[in-house]
């Protein structure tokens, strides 16, 4: 348990608010969740209201439990291995295979994997997820990038908050874009009624900047293969944006359309295809391309067809 006392000196807004500011690495809404868990005094009352508004000298002790560490169990469950080296590893992960454990995931993730690959991996980024710098979707394919140790861990998390780290996707839409190419910058954060959705979120309601690349690189008449890189890795980013943008992603269970296409697709159909980084240690570029997964080329083949 930790304990973090503030004592306002300002005028102030909201008290989620206002610890979101104070606190930046907790998000909005871990904060809004020790709120509500009872974690947050001020001034010696315990405070179970986000929404109450602070005064200049009100007195505020936040409590952060201690994070209850999962008991991992190393599974042997094969890997495309991309690039590997003491340092780093990166793979092409399949659909239907999830990141890290989770609620309703215990077993069978990729961390699961991982442990039985790299017997060492334990402790390196919190025991937690072991060795897992950035994330994929459950159903997006792609290069997936696993520091081995902890000075990696700690390379690869600058290069990706720097942003000198480069992401690039492949994924079909439905509709063609107007233009060849365009940028989204809106920010994203939780839904405000569905939980397990993200949405276009503004900063002031606790959004996060989000900003997505996107050149068109094959147009297949009412559908289009686009190119996207990353600048910002926000959760579900591209699929938010391109939704946003009127072109969700074929396959999208969240947010598509809900069309059928006449291709069985095991999710969306978004691929991560090129990873480009700084070897933590030699300080050398490596570059990956991860192969299209086959239901992808199919999809691709069928919409030529047409």
């Amino acid at each position: 348990m930790t304990d973090i006392n503030l004592l306002v000196q300002e005028k102030t807004e909201r008290l989620d608010r206002y610890l979101s500011s104070a606190i930046p690495d907790l998000s909005r809404s871990r904060v809004q969740q020790l709120i509500e868990q009872g974690h947050v005094q001020v001034n010696d009352q315990v405070c179970t209201s986000k929404k109450i508004n602070l005064k200049v000298g009100d007195r505020i002790c936040l409590e952060i439990p201690a994070v209850q560490p999962l008991a991992l169990v190393a599974e042997d469950i094969p890997l495309d291995i991309l690039y590997e080296d003491e340092q780093l590893l990166i793979l092409n992960k399949p659909a239907g295979l999830v990141v890290h454990p989770a609620p309703g995931h215990a077993d069978g993730t990729l961390v699961n994997a991982l442990l039985a690959h790299c017997p060492n991996l334990p402790g390196i980024g919190g025991m937690q997820r072991p060795g897992i710098v950035h994330r994929l979707d459950k159903d997006t394919t792609g290069a997936i990038a696993i520091a081995k140790t902890d000075i990696a861990y700690q390379h690869l998390q600058a290069q990706l908050q720097a942003k000198t780290a480069r992401r690039e996707y492949l994924g079909v839409v439905y509709g063609a874009p107007k233009t060849e190419s365009g940028t989204v910058d809106l920010p994203i954060g939780r839904h405000p009624q569905d939980r397990k959705k993200m949405a276009i979120v503004s900063i002031e309601e606790g959004g996060r900047s989000a900003i997505t690349h996107w050149q068109v690189k094959e147009r297949l008449g009412n559908y289009t293969l686009i190119h996207f890189q990353l600048e910002t890795g926000r959760t579900h980013q591209i699929r938010v944006h391109s939704a946003k943008i009127g072109h969700p992603i074929v396959g999208d269970p969240v947010y598509g359309s809900g069309r059928s296409i006449g291709v069985n697709l095991p999710g969306q159909a978004l691929h991560a295809w090129r990873l480009k980084l700084q070897h933590p240690i030699s300080g050398d570029w490596v570059e990956v391309t991860a192969p299209l997964p086959q239901t992808f080329t199919k999809l691709l083949e069928v919409l030529r067809r047409r």
